[in-house]
């Protein structure tokens, strides 16, 4: 049975890197994968197009494909426009819509590039870590959120951090699923030492490994040590758990470990049989926007990260990330990896490794 990937390019170099991604779906396609890849309007170029971040019709779309594979979003064509009408408000809204609560972001450190890390071979070569974000909670949905102004006439700013039991068992439950096909190892991270939110995410995490997953070997750390952690030894971590705002900080952290952001793919998945959310966690890099130098090596392997999760193709989806380590081996290098391949170009050198 066929089934459906809607692109939502965005905006900056997503139409970009999402350009190429097609490509490696088409020879796939012209190989015999049944896909259907379809397009919408997503961030600054649909407020330009639509007047919303998001249309009603694109969420629909989203909610009724197989799996949704994005570019990037924002600019600075946008800044001014209202805080719940920014190109990144459409986001928050298509991740709460498909209920999307478990973000997954690899940081590999593919071989060829160990030397274009902020940190010495000895300490990133190898390195495999997963990321299990919570995705569709915490500070960037709580409420109450706002910019208020109070009777002296200063300005205040509230954001709420707010977690339920539910909310951190089933991201959990999905960190120790994953774990279990990997080194049955998972690092919580908070910080329940001054947040009651943290403390919480301890507990529940504690006892549901507790009462459903005793064969994986549960940690705790505090999310400021894990930072510390991750600079002095990542090698130490295999899965990492941890809420959306340390999620979002801390795999970050852990993207420039492995060279460049533009390496760095993700997948965002809800219950089992629901569409997935695939991105480059890359921005929409406006300053080298339409110069065709950008890195679609993310986009690509977010393609694949969707083979795998979302349309039941591991197969395919350990080819296309063996053609991008195979390019990648072979010296082909866009400005961010020290080359001057083209995006184009680099797409073509994977290409040619994918057969």
């Amino acid at each position: 049975m066929t089934k459906t990937l809607l692109l939502l390019p965005g905006d900056g170099i997503g139409p970009e890197v999402t350009a190429v991604a097609r490509r490696v779906a088409g020879r796939l396609i012209a190989q015999g994968l049944a896909l259907q890849v379809e397009d919408a309007l997503f961030g600054g170029a649909a407020i330009d197009a639509e007047g919303a971040p998001i249309s009603d019709e694109t969420i629909a779309r989203a909610k009724a494909a197989d799996a949704v594979l994005m570019g990037a979003v924002g600019g600075p064509a946008w800044v001014d426009q209202p805080f719940d009408n920014r190109p990144e408000a459409g986001l928050l809204k298509l991740r709460a819509a498909m209920n999307v609560y478990a973000n997954l972001r690899p940081a590999r450190c593919f071989a060829a590039l160990a030397d274009a890390s902020s940190l010495k071979r000895i300490f990133v070569e190898g390195l495999d870590i997963m990321f299990v974000r919570e995705l569709t909670g915490g500070v960037y949905f709580g409420e109450p959120r706002g910019i208020e102004t109070l009777e002296n006439g200063e300005r205040r700013g509230v954001n709420t951090h707010v977690y339920t039991s539910s909310e951190i068992r089933r991201v959990a439950r999905a960190a120790f699923e994953l774990a279990r096909t990997r080194k049955n190892e998972v690092v919580s991270a908070e910080k329940g030492n001054v947040m009651e939110a943290g403390l919480l995410w301890r507990e529940e995490v504690q006892a549901l490994r507790d009462a459903e997953y005793p064969d994986i070997k549960l940690s705790h750390m505090l999310a400021d040590n894990m930072a510390m952690q991750l600079v002095k030894n990542p090698r130490q971590f295999d899965l990492i758990l941890t809420d959306n705002l340390f999620g979002d900080i801390l795999s970050d952290q852990a993207a420039m470990l492995t060279g460049s952001l533009g390496m760095l793919p993700s997948a965002a998945i809800g219950d089992a049989g629901k569409p997935g959310l695939y991105e480059p966690i890359h921005g929409s890099a406006p300053d080298i926007a339409g110069r065709g130098v950008a890195n679609p090596s993310a986009a690509i392997l977010s393609f694949a990260m969707a083979l795998r999760y979302s349309l039941g193709r591991a197969d395919l989806a350990d080819r296309v990330e063996a053609a991008v380590s195979a390019a990648l081996d072979a010296g082909a290098r866009t400005p961010d990896l020290g080359g001057t391949m083209s995006t184009a170009a680099m797409g073509d050198a994977v290409l040619a490794k994918l057969g």
